[in-house]
């Protein structure tokens, strides 16, 4: 099968949206959303400017993020090289969203599952030529057969200077533009003027460089809104609920090994009960989260082992199969048993807590999810939850090692507070300064430092006038671990969602 590619002359493109329209029409496609759009720049100041048209859709890349993060392989690659999707397989997921590093992925809000450009596969099946390319008026989409050394708009590619969109994310995109201005393919390079496109005012889904004007070269008069944010509250609840279940059975690892296996009710019986739940609610929240819930199975029965999301089910899995193990031995008062399972539940324990850097790290639209220290921070997280989850179980049953385990809590909070100092200090990228820009002085401030100031500020404050003090009054220590946990909450939704606040297109 020969393979596929658009090239998209932007000389000769008109702004007419025929290839819009005709793309909807082909396809059905709702309201709301698009499968291929035009995008109008506009450069120089009165009266010398100049207006630009970009046609922005799939790329089909080679070395496709959303096919990789597809837990269910519902995005694949066809034999003619083109990236098509099934609507039987979606889960709704999402995470082909924020993998995409070109905003070209949409949930179709009639079938809740991922649609996007498939270069009219169907059509290309039976020897036609995409809606697009048939209607363009200036002839100014062209098919790429990059097997075909004759193609016309192969050889326009092999003499002519043309360009990709983001060509730094290595994805090897398949769409190729000729004469294209670069601030209209890149999104950073330009900005919505203060009173709006040319036929709208500004709109909250219409983000735009927030704070700095380095790099800003052109206006956008005319574009689609960006996607909404797609993962929120419910990631960042998920991110909690599992850091306090790894973190839980990671103390209690740490007790047995510290020679208190014989504490049947402390470490052997509540850990695992307490771990469990906040396990069973990590996967409610998962579930809840997929626009397709009854389809959730399909992880575990058609999964795509390259998916995090499918790993991380396998992770999960089995952590949740040693804290059953760990229950029982509890109940059975084998402490025996225990010193066997602490080594692997602690692993295991670190896996559940840090599978998620890895996740994030195939959102490769998203770059402040990419860093090397996401997967420090959720393990230094993880302890913070666990201690901070036994210190308010210390309010209502007798601890072994309690200066141990608050030391614990104060230790996994510096850790990330120094992790945290790291990042923000650290140089970047300009997307990643969009997004921390969003995060500590933007739109999401508020819930950063609430997360800064109530997650590690506090509980450190209090923890160490409790371990200066020697203190044996639970109470106080209790309210720091508190404290640190709902802080973490607030922290972690500024992250989650200010990592989807930078424009993609």
């Amino acid at each position: 099968m020969t393979k596929l590619g658009f090239l998209l002359d932007s000389d000769g493109c008109i702004g007419c949206h025929a290839c819009t329209v005709a793309c909807k029409s082909e396809h059905d496609v709702p309201l709301g959303v698009n499968r291929t759009w035009l995008k109008y720049t506009e450069t120089g100041e009165f009266p010398n400017t100049s207006r630009h048209f970009t046609v922005l859709r799939c790329n089909h890349c080679e070395d496709a993020p959303c096919v990789k993060i597809c837990p269910t392989s519902a995005l694949n690659r066809a034999d003619n090289g083109v990236v098509d999707f099934n609507n039987d397989r979606c889960i709704g997921c999402k995470g082909c969203m924020n993998a995409c590093p070109y905003d070209a992925i949409y949930i179709n809000p009639e079938t809740d599952t991922a649609n996007k450009c498939n270069f009219c596969n169907h059509r290309i099946e039976v020897g036609l030529e995409p809606a697009c390319v048939v209607v363009c008026p200036t002839h100014s989409i062209k098919v790429i057969d990059f097997d075909d050394a004759d193609n016309a708009a192969l050889k326009i590619i092999g003499r002519d200077d043309v360009a990709v969109r983001s060509p730094e994310q290595n994805t090897n995109p398949k769409v190729y533009y000729r004469g294209a201005n670069q601030a209209a393919l890149d999104p950073l390079r330009s900005h919505i003027p203060g009173d709006g496109l040319i036929w709208a005012d500004t709109t909250p889904n219409h983000p735009t460089p927030p704070h700095v004007d380095a790099g800003v070269i052109a206006r956008t008069t005319y574009t689609t809104g960006s996607h909404p944010l797609i993962w929120k509250e419910k990631v960042s609840g998920y991110l909690v609920t599992k850091a306090i279940a790894a973190g839980v059975m990671f103390v209690a690892a740490l007790l047995v090994l510290l020679g208190h296996s014989g504490e049947q009710a402390a470490v052997g019986v509540v850990p695992p009960i307490v771990a469990g739940v906040f396990l069973a609610l990590t996967g409610v929240l998962l579930v809840v989260d997929l626009k397709q819930p009854t389809r959730f199975h399909y992880l575990l029965t058609s999964g795509n082992r390259s998916s995090w999301l499918v790993k991380g089910a396998y992770i999960l899995g089995a952590f949740a199969g040693f804290m059953a193990l760990w229950w029982i031995a509890g109940l059975a008062d084998a402490g025996g048993l225990l010193k066997v399972f602490a080594i692997p539940t602690a692993l295991l324990a670190a896996g559940t807590a840090g599978y998620t850097a890895y996740l994030f790290a195939q959102c490769e639209g998203r770059d402040l999810w990419q860093s090397e220290l996401l997967l420090p921070m959720l393990l230094a997280q993880a302890a913070t939850a666990g201690g901070a989850t036994f210190l308010i179980l210390d309010l209502f049953m007798d601890l072994p090692e309690v200066a141990a385990i608050r030391w614990v809590t104060l230790a996994g909070i510096g850790a990330m507070a120094l992790i945290l100092f790291a990042e923000l200090s650290g140089s970047h990228t300009r997307h990643v300064e969009m997004a921390v820009h969003a995060m500590t002085k933007g739109e999401y401030k508020s819930r950063f430092w609430t997360g800064v100031v109530l997650g590690m500020v506090v509980p450190v404050a209090v923890l160490v006038i409790v371990l200066a003090s020697d203190m044996s009054n639970p109470v106080l220590a209790a309210f720091a671990g508190l404290a640190a946990i709902v802080g973490m909450w607030f922290y972690e939704d500024s992250y989650v969602r200010s990592g989807q606040s930078v424009p993609l297109s």
